[in-house]
């Protein structure tokens, strides 16, 4: 029988060497500004992202960053996924020109045209024969003229800045969607590059976003929110399904584990490679928590049915025949989710890559966790409380019998 409890420390030891490098670089994020560290997309910076393809195949990253540059945006970013679209990321909101708002129109208040319509219709009835009237006198002088009205001024209306969507043909032949912007300085950027020969012309974007600074900090905070409501919700919850606050704070231990794991790779990602954090990955770190204490809880409930099958036996065995006993199926259980995902992430699309990569991830981590950390660190626990126990019963013991 393997001794998965007898060798925690090794296990315990496997996790450090994958979360300190990591921790270090979550931690380099706020020293250095950003440069090192997690990268952030303009979903919590705020900025404006163009996904842009070519019909030259030759466009480099330094070519459409230098037009950029030309235009007087020198904070682009330029990057080019297997799909040959060039992601251009800048900080600056204001590529788009502000749409001038329209004046609302005055209506007329209904109840009022109905009072008019019945007070017209009254006066009406009251007298159904129309009275003669007398013919007007001739006058000896012309009518003075009525003064021409004024025409009235049309109310300016708000442009669409992209033109309407028309179908293009990609570098692979495909059709695709060609939005081209038609006002604001992303306008003049992209008719300076459809001017150029060695760049132009386009053949097709795939998206063009801005988000503003308010909408991006009340993401970060909603984000923090969810991840603190979510864990507290789960302490809360363990510990009482399970009658003790050990399993709900041991399990809680295996789920920051999954959360440093994973967001500890994209940080070193994020330096090495540029890879960036946006929205999605929220939901990918949602959905690994989740999974990560739905296997926990499995272990722990037969750690909790082997308590009272086994009782007087070692709590270390216990536990140990426990994770043994649930192996199998946890193994089979992540197995079918991995192969999935590991199929989403070679054959999906560039949109969904690192959210799947996020899940993969986490689910590889929070399967590991729950086997070989909460459950040995719940043993590490008990322990401690028994040692604990045992010394204060040896210090009431020693004073009696002396």
């Amino acid at each position: 029988m393997f001794d998965i409890i007898g060798k925690r420390n090794w296990f315990f030891l496997f996790s450090g060497l994958i979360l300190v490098p990591g921790l270090i670089f979550i931690i380099l994020t706020p020293v250095t500004g950003g440069k090192v560290g997690l990268q952030f997309s303009v979903d919590y910076t705020g900025g404006t992202v163009w996904d842009v393809q070519f019909k030259n195949t030759n466009v480099s990253i330094d070519q459409v960053k230098a037009v950029f540059v030309q235009n007087g945006i020198t904070d682009a970013e330029v990057t080019q996924d297997s799909a040959k679209y060039f992601t251009v990321r800048t900080k600056d909101i204001n590529l788009f020109p502000e749409p001038t708002p329209v004046p609302p129109t005055p209506t007329p208040n209904a109840s009022a045209l109905a009072s008019a319509s019945a007070a017209a219709g009254s006066s009406v009835a009251a007298s159904p024969t129309p009275s003669p009237s007398p013919s007007p006198a001739p006058s000896t002088s012309p009518a003075p003229s009525a003064s021409a009205a004024a025409s009235p001024t049309a109310s300016p209306s708000p442009t669409p800045v992209p033109t309407p969507a028309a179908s293009g043909n990609g570098q692979d032949g495909k059709s695709c969607q060609r939005q081209l912007p038609t006002e604001g300085k992303l306008a003049n950027i992209a008719a300076a590059m459809e001017a150029d020969p060695k760049i132009g012309p386009i053949a097709c974007t795939r998206q063009t976003t801005t988000v503003g600074p308010i909408i991006s900090n009340e993401l970060i905070t909603q984000t923090i929110e969810l991840i603190l409501l979510g864990s507290l919700g789960i302490l809360i919850w363990v510990g009482i399904r399970f009658g003790s606050v050990k399993f709900g704070a041991t399990a809680l231990v295996a789920l920051l584990h999954d959360v440093i794991v994973v967001v500890g790779i994209f940080a070193i990602l994020g330096t090495l490679f540029r890879v960036q954090i946006d929205a999605l990955f929220v939901t990918a770190m949602l959905t690994v928590i989740g999974f990560s204490v739905h296997d926990t809880i499995v272990v722990y409930d037969r750690i909790r049915e082997n308590k009272t099958r086994h009782a007087g036996e070692p709590f270390d065995q216990i536990v140990n025949h426990s994770i043994l006993q649930t192996f199998g199926r946890s193994i089979n259980t992540s197995l079918t989710v991995v192969i999935t995902l590991t199929a989403l992430l070679l054959f999906a699309g560039a949109s969904i890559h690192y959210f799947v990569l996020a899940l993969l991830i986490g689910i590889i981590s929070g399967t590991y966790s729950s086997i070989f950390n909460a459950s040995p660190l719940l043993v590490v626990w008990q322990l401690w409380e028994d040692n604990r126990r045992a010394k204060r019963l040896a210090a009431i013991r020693g004073p009696r019998r002396a």
